[in-house]
């Protein structure tokens, strides 16, 4: 559909989608030539949204022109959710939801705006899923946090954060450019990934070891090229890098049927033993990552590659063992 065909509300849409990714705010004329209608015509639609409770703000530009944004805190404008989008997002957040460890209002209220489009009995889960998710121990101090991060992510502002690193006794301030928010169930957490404007350097936070968060009124710009997916893509967990080492894995046949029904990595590459089981091959940037989830599947997996790891491994074996051998 070309712009000039947009129907009102459709303009409506694109107007509260321009003026989120612009938290400096745009002119009537810019809008003007993003939608491909007359000046006019914006004005008209920036009072319609006026009239229909979008927080706007407004101020005067030096040659004369008026400026439009979007008040802090509103982001996203209605949007039609299918059954099938509803419950794609449902599952979603049910997933975020049990790997936190602390009950987020926010995910609670999201799920319950979305079992307005689901058929009755959903929502009758939805509310029942609500009410057990209130009973886990609350954490206010990091609703507020990610919900900080999540605004500066949307509207490309600088955050400024103390971050509690590792080994440490007190947090360190950072000024950060929050580039993307990323949910790790393998590490059980949240993580940001960011600009650190001191380190000069793209870092990764935890967010649940950041104290506090501050949202800063200077902007940034995304780097040309910056592609989350791809630098994910050789991450077991959220431990990301350049260069990938090789993890080879034999899997005894016990457990083959349930190592070949899951896709377990993107570079897995998947090969059948003589003796029943299979062999997995994975390409990991950082297989530190892989050591927990290696040690689930106990004496069904033997560690192939790389000797750092089958090693690691070997001698936690021979250490278990002679502890149950006191006993």
């Amino acid at each position: 559909m070309s712009q000039d065909a947009l129907t009102k509300a459709e303009r409506y849409t694109r107007i509260s989608h321009l003026l989120c990714n612009n938290p400096g705010g745009l002119t009537t004329t810019e809008l003007a030539r993003h939608c491909g209608v007359a000046q006019r015509t914006i004005q008209r639609d920036l009072r319609a949204l006026d009239d229909l409770h979008i927080p706007l703000w407004e101020e005067d530009t030096p040659d004369g022109e008026h400026r439009y944004g979007l008040a802090e805190g509103y982001y996203v404008p209605p949007v039609r959710l299918s059954a099938d989008d509803a419950l794609a997002l449902f599952l979603a957040g049910r997933l975020l939801s049990q790997y936190n460890d602390n009950y987020n209002p926010h995910i609670r209220d999201a799920l319950a705006k979305l079992s307005h489009v689901l058929p009755s009995a959903m929502q009758q889960h939805i509310q029942r899923m609500g009410d057990q998710m209130q009973r886990a121990p609350g954490d206010a101090s990091l609703a507020s946090i990610l919900s900080t991060l999540g605004r500066g992510w949307a509207m490309r502002r600088q955050v400024r954060i103390g971050y509690w690193a590792a080994g440490r006794d007190e947090h360190r301030l950072h000024i950060v450019h929050p580039y993307f928010l990323e949910p790790s169930a393998v590490n059980s957490g949240t993580y940001l990934i960011g600009h650190d404007v001191d380190a000069d350097a793209l870092r990764t936070f935890k967010v649940e070891r950041i104290a506090d968060a501050r949202l800063l009124p200077q902007g940034f710009e995304l780097p040309d090229g910056f592609d989350p997916a791809a630098l994910l893509e050789s991450c077991w967990g959220i431990m990301y890098g350049s260069e990938r080492q090789t993890v080879r894995l034999r899997f005894a046949p016990q457990v083959a049927r349930r190592v070949r029904e899951t896709c377990w990595h993107p570079t897995q590459q998947l090969a059948d033993c003589t003796d029943g089981g299979c062999e997995l091959t994975l390409q990991i940037a950082n297989p530190v990552e892989i050591t927990y989830w290696v040690r689930g599947w106990g004496p069904s997996v033997t560690v192939l590659e790389p000797s750092w790891l089958r090693e690691q491994l070997a001698a936690e074996a021979r250490q278990t063992a002679a502890l149950y051998a006191q006993d």
